[in-house]
């Protein structure tokens, strides 16, 4: 039976289904409005867009062009070009090359990533696999080797390979490596000398600007591997001028002495040392050796105190070496005689300081000692007694006129000039001329002291020391030499003899006896001085050297050797550095053939 819907509920039902739908017609729904946001925002990128690519297409176009093309842009020679440096036999000490990276692309490669490690894996001397991890990490750009020369560069130009690019680099190369580091010195990676002579002699190392401008290539080659032939190679590429820096220097003796100065710091544990080789006629030095040293080539793998010559650049306290100087002072001052007696009492009281010999301890004092018994035992007090018979005014004009307070002039950068206290603490302090006359209390470079030394030896005239001899082209022809000050005259030459026959009992019969060479006749002097502390006054740390002069019947070359710290009961001068001294002299005699005494 059908149910029955009264009317007037239809009647209702129908109005509220029509109401129901004007009103959803007469309002937009929610997924419309985020229809007509989502579009909003899309064109706005849009916009955006096309404000931007006109920006870059239009406004930066010819700047945006040119920094591509700049980075796409390599030139050969952006590093100012160097005279070489050579040694007094001619063997090269420093010199320009070009050498080479090599870049691989393997978009590019025409043959297998396999094939191509192949064939450069002998030549590179790298395995397969590591030249196949190469090639693997990228497409385009892989520096592959470094620093590759010339002839190698030559040899992997010649596998003609697809995909391979050799982009070459001019560079500083110190065949010697870290021989004559200190001296030569480094240049940089913008071509700037930092240290030795690159440094202080740049204006003479460095070709013409014409030169090396003629030599700038005008049209850049491109880094791109497609636009490059792997060929081009960077031919005449290096200024030259015909001109080398020679110097002073052998190379056969610099090895020497550095190979028997490492052997010391080794032995002792020491920290540093020098040895310098003078020809006390000119100056002219043919060894320069100062520890530790570094490997120019390498620099950036040094310590920054490694690069300091500090044979020029620091100071320190002589010691016993000085006293040689001391007793010419006072030869030339009070006319003493080397038979002149003084009192050895062993240890002494000058106000509230003691003074006393090394060896006080086990000797105690010596009594009446000649000067030459003085400086044969080494004697502090003994020197204390022979330098109070000068005035402490007249004492100090002749360390004036020594030298010390001024330069020597050598042309190494950053040279020290030597300490002395005031004049008026000198002459009022009588402790200040005491402990000057034994060497301490005042402080001196190693090569001012190789100076003075060379004064004693070549009859009393004051030199300048130098390393660079001058530009001279392949026929021997100096185009230019260092303009030097003339020798002046500082002792006599009968003083230096005295001085030097009382240096050579030292060798013969006193505490330089290590020095000795069967044959010839050597002066010498052991100098062992205790190093200043931080806090003041002196510490139980010391500074080790020897002086030799060679040979005594005509005397021409001066052996300096320092060791700083040496540890050890036995860490003195005549064990510490005479033996070093011994080694050079012997291959310094056959080197410049020099006759044994008579």
């Amino acid at each position: 039976m059908a149910s029955f819907i009264p009317p007037s509920l239809t009647r209702d039902r129908f109005r509220w289904v029509n109401r129901r739908r004007r009103l959803s017609r007469s309002r937009p729904s929610s997924s419309g409005r985020r229809v007509a946001l989502v579009w909003c925002i899309l064109m706005l990128c849009i916009l955006a867009l096309l404000v931007k690519l006109s920006q870059l297409q239009i406004v930066q176009a010819s700047a945006l062009r040119e920094l591509a093309q700049q980075q796409r842009q390599i030139r050969l020679a952006p590093k100012p070009s160097r005279r070489p440096i050579v040694d007094r036999q001619g063997n090269v000490l420093a010199v320009d090359r070009i050498m080479y990276t090599l870049y691989a692309h393997p978009l590019l490669f025409k043959q297998s990533k396999q094939a191509i490690a192949q064939q450069l894996s002998s030549l590179l001397e790298k395995p397969v696999e590591d030249l196949l991890n190469q090639f693997n990490q990228q497409q385009t750009g892989i520096k592959v080797e470094v620093e590759i020369p010339e002839e190698l560069a030559g040899r992997i130009t010649q596998l003609r390979l697809d995909g391979l690019e050799l982009i070459p680099n001019q560079q500083r190369f110190y065949p010697r490596q870290d021989l004559l580091a200190h001296v030569v010195g480094y240049v940089d990676i913008d071509g700037e000398g930092q240290a030795g002579l690159e440094y202080s002699l740049e204006d003479q190392l460095l070709l013409p600007e014409v030169a090396a401008a003629s030599l700038q290539n005008p049209n850049p080659v491109s880094a791109d591997a497609g636009d490059t032939p792997l060929d081009a190679l960077a031919d005449n590429s290096l200024a030259y001028d015909n001109l080398q820096l020679k110097l002073t220097l052998d190379s056969r003796l610099q090895r020497v002495a550095q190979r028997s100065l490492r052997q010391k710091l080794q032995e002792y544990g020491a920290k540093r040392g020098a040895v310098l080789v003078m020809d006390a006629r000119d100056g002219a030095l043919l060894a320069m050796v100062t520890e530790p040293s570094f490997n120019p080539n390498r620099y950036y793998e040094a310590k920054v105190n490694w690069f300091k010559n500090w044979a020029v650049t620091d100071l320190y306290e002589p010691g016993s070496t000085f006293k040689s100087i001391n007793l010419a002072i006072a030869l030339e001052t009070v006319h003493l005689r080397p038979d002149d007696v003084v009192n050895d009492e062993g240890r002494i009281q000058i106000g509230k300081w003691p003074i006393q010999n090394f060896d006080y301890r086990a000797v105690g004092g010596r009594g009446a000692l000649t000067i030459a018994d003085v400086l044969r035992y080494s004697s502090n007090v003994g020197m204390v007694h022979v330098m109070a018979l000068l005035q402490p005014s007249v004492y100090y004009d002749w360390l004036e006129r020594c030298g010390l307070g001024k330069l020597t002039g050598i042309e190494l950068p950053a040279e020290a000039m030597a300490q002395l206290k005031s004049r008026e603490q000198f002459i009022n302090t009588r402790v200040e001329s005491a402990t000057t006359a034994f060497g301490q209390g005042f402080s001196i470079t190693p090569i001012q002291l190789l100076q003075l030394q060379a004064a004693l030896a070549n009859g009393g005239k004051l030199v300048t020391p130098h390393v660079a001899q001058g530009l001279v082209d392949e026929t021997g022809h100096f185009y230019w030499k260092p303009v030097r000050p003339l020798p002046q005259s500082l002792f006599s030459p009968e003083t230096t003899k005295q001085v030097l026959a009382m240096m050579e009992q030292v060798v013969t019969d006193g505490m330089g006896k290590p020095a000795q060479i069967p044959g010839y006749r050597i002066a010498g002097k052991t100098g062992t001085a205790q190093k200043v502390a931080l806090s003041g006054g002196y510490s139980d740390h010391r500074i080790t050297s020897f002086v030799g002069v060679v040979p005594v019947e005509a005397p021409r070359y001066v052996v300096l050797a320092i060791i700083d710290d040496p540890l050890g009961e036995d860490a003195y001068g005549g064990n510490v550095t005479a033996p070093i001294v011994k080694s050079v002299i012997e291959s310094l005699v056959v080197i410049e053939g020099i006759a044994p005494s008579k």
